[in-house]
Formats: C-alpha cells, structure tokens, sequence
C-alpha cells in the first residue's frame, strides 16, 4: 500500500542521514523516506550484498545514497563508516540507530553469550556511533553550514514497559536504548545543540523482525488484544522519522515517541462488552429493589 507523505518533498533538503541497518526493514523504509524528502542518505550494514541491493533500490528512484560496510559492535567499525560518510557527502546532520538483533527464546535457554550479543548491537552499538558520529553532529562541528546541531534518532521498542514473553535480552538491551537518549539529549542537547530522541515502534508488518518474531497464527491472536486491530506499516516508523528529525520536531527531544497502534497499553478483554452491559444492569436492580435501611451493595 502506497501513502502520500504528509510532509512536503523538501523536508531535509540539504541534509545529510547515516541509517545504521538501513538496508532492509524498517531501517530502509526511513532511508527511502528521507530521500525522498532531500536528504543524501549513507547506510551502514554487514552484509555487503544486501547493502549493494539496498543502495542500487534508493538510486534507482533518484535518491542520492551511498553503502558503507561495517558492524556497530565495533568501534573501529563506527569510526570508518562515519568518517566515509562524512567525506562521501561533506556534512553529518542525522544518524539514526536502527540496527538491531533478536530471537525468541525463554530466559533459562537464553546463554549470556546470546544475551550479550544482542546488548552489544542494540545498546553498546548504539551509544558507540553516537559516540563517533558526535563531533560531526554537535554546534559548530566539521561541516555544519550553521551554530545548530544535529539530530540523532534511537530505534527501541515497548518491550521493557511492563514485560515480554522471551524477550529478556532485547527488553535490557532497549531500555539502556531508552536511557541513551534520555541522557544525552540531557546533555548534549545543553552543552552542543544535538536534539536526540526515539522512537518505540509496534509491531509492523512485512518486515524480518514479524516474520521471524510472530506466525501468523500468533498475530491473528495478538490482533484481538490491539486498540487499532491492526498491524503497523514501515511508512509509519518512517513519518515519525521525519517529524523527529527535521524542524517540525525542533522541539521534541529526549522522548521516545510510541508507534504502535496503543498495543502497550492493551490487556485481554476478561468480559465481552455486552456481558459487562448485562453485569451492570443486574447490580444495579439488587441495589434497587434492597428494602429501605438494608446497605446497598457498593459497585
């Protein structure tokens, strides 16, 4: 299903976005978006074919892009690919996080080696490119035109609000995504003008974390329990994207912005609607027809 964006097409124009796991998923669909309102896009990936692909798709509709292999859990991994960006396209203006790792698994199968693993990419990998990407982003940094600073923008997610069925490791690793932002938007949002924020998306169809995460017959379920009674779109995720990070968002920093159709709000329904209608009713005609004096029966 194609969208209108809200947006006008020059949104970002002139800016410059490092997506890291912006090769496929929810990562490309905000690379795609930003190019398509202006901004050169630079994505970061490990796998240099899928990255090719990734890199040939955006190019193929006009959007000036480039592919950089490297692996987050590495900082002389982040050191390169920021610096290639940067000399790539002359500036730094948004690095958005978004790579991440996952599995299911119950945590007394879980090793601290796996546990470890996903740590490393969502949050270590997470602050080491906001770490190498900082002298490119803040106030009066290499290649800013201007006194203002950049954007940086944190995939995370809801797990970690109340908890997920074998989800321990991504649950720890996205709330230290949450306190990241938090922290330096605090900070550096003060001392250099870099407005940092996130985004906690739902679940969203058609890419790899819902086909690997939830059958099929797992979101039929899940879709009774969610107020919108329906999975998300990458076009969503995206359009939070470029209201956080461009200056429709100037003022929105160190929140994470939920996008998930009020999924985590949800909780199984214990009554139909109609048998809490007939329920009420019925407590209301005892308390009624109680003789005068007697106590009535408390709702």
């Amino acid at each position: 299903m194609t969208m209108e964006s809200p947006f006008k097409a020059d949104l970002l124009k002139g800016k410059v976005a490092l997506i890291t796991g912006g090769g496929s998923g929810i990562g490309f669909e905000i690379s795609t978006q930003f190019g398509k309102h202006g901004a050169s896009v630079a994505i970061m990936g490990r796998r240099k074919q899928a990255l090719d692909s990734a890199v040939s798709a955006l190019q193929a509709v006009g959007i000036q892009a480039a592919g950089f292999e490297g692996d987050v859990r590495k900082q002389e991994d982040a050191k390169r690919v920021v610096e290639l960006a940067f000399k790539h396209f002359g500036r730094l203006d948004i690095l958005v996080n978004a790579a991440a790792g996952n599995f299911l698994v119950s945590a007394e199968d879980l090793s601290p080696n796996g546990f470890r693993t996903v740590m490393d990419i969502d949050s270590v990998g997470t602050f080491t490119m906001c770490h190498e990407a900082f002298k490119y982003l803040k106030k009066g940094g290499p290649g800013r035109s201007s006194s203002a600073g950049g954007s940086i923008l944190n995939i995370s997610a809801t797990l970690h609000y109340t908890a997920a069925w074998y989800q321990i490791h991504v649950a720890a690793a996205k709330a230290a995504v949450d306190g990241i932002t938090r922290n330096l938007a605090l900070e550096w949002g003060s001392d250099y003008d870099i407005q940092v924020n996130g985004i906690a998306p739902g679940p969203i169809g058609d890419t790899p974390g819902m086909s690997k995460l939830a059958p099929e017959e797992i979101n039929s379920k899940a879709r009774e329990y969610m107020p919108l009674y329906k999975l998300g779109e990458k076009w969503d995720i995206a359009m939070a994207a470029l209201y956080l990070t461009s200056n429709a968002g100037k003022y929105v920093n160190g929140t994470t912005l939920i996008v998930d159709g009020g999924l985590w709000l949800s909780r199984p329904r214990h009554l139909p609607k109609e048998a809490v209608k007939q329920l009420s009713r019925a407590v209301e005609k005892r308390s009624r027809d109680k003789p005068v004096g007697v106590p009535r029966t408390k709702l």
